[in-house]
């Protein structure tokens, strides 16, 4: 069966990121690094190149390539967190150094978009009760990082 992973293109800071990003989500490892064996576009010679990495039991690669194609929001990451706590902490995190946009994503100081999303949200996303999930969709549609009770009050109506 064939390996899956997310590759993960970076100007030149991979090794930070990937420790800053394994650091924060549970269940994450930095697995292999490669460096250069001789001086590239990308770097010097025995500068760290590649890097695979586990983030939160999903694999991914992280590679110093150059400032020639930067992330945007075609990709992200999404985290699916237990409770108000967990969405706090990963969003102050991220947002250090990069910026909140609208309904739960930001793009953290690398560049990367994310998603911090409530596990509770995507249940309410899932209840037959297509006006609960509506005023719930409407309540989110307004934030900016996740509310979990407000989004209870507004699901319940």
């Amino acid at each position: 069966m064939p390996k899956v992973r997310s590759h993960l293109w970076f100007a030149d800071r991979a090794e930070e990121a990937v420790r800053f990003y394994t650091g924060l989500i549970p269940g994450s490892a930095m697995d292999e690094t490669a460096v250069i064996p001789s001086d590239t576009p990308s770097g010097p010679a025995g500068s760290v190149y590649q890097i695979d990495f586990t983030l939160g039991g999903q694999a991914f690669t992280a590679l110093n390539a150059g400032p020639w194609e930067p992330f945007n929001d075609a990709f992200s990451i999404m985290v699916e967190c237990d409770d108000q706590a967990e969405v706090d902490r990963l969003w102050d995190a991220l947002t250090e150094g990069g910026r909140a946009v609208q309904c739960g994503w930001l793009k953290d100081r690398y560049g990367l978009s994310w998603q911090i999303i409530p596990r509770r949200f995507i249940e309410m996303m899932q209840d037959p009760d297509k006006a609960k999930v509506k005023r719930a969709m409407e309540a989110m549609l307004k934030m900016v990082k996740f509310d979990i009770a407000a989004l209870e009050v507004a699901f319940n109506g």
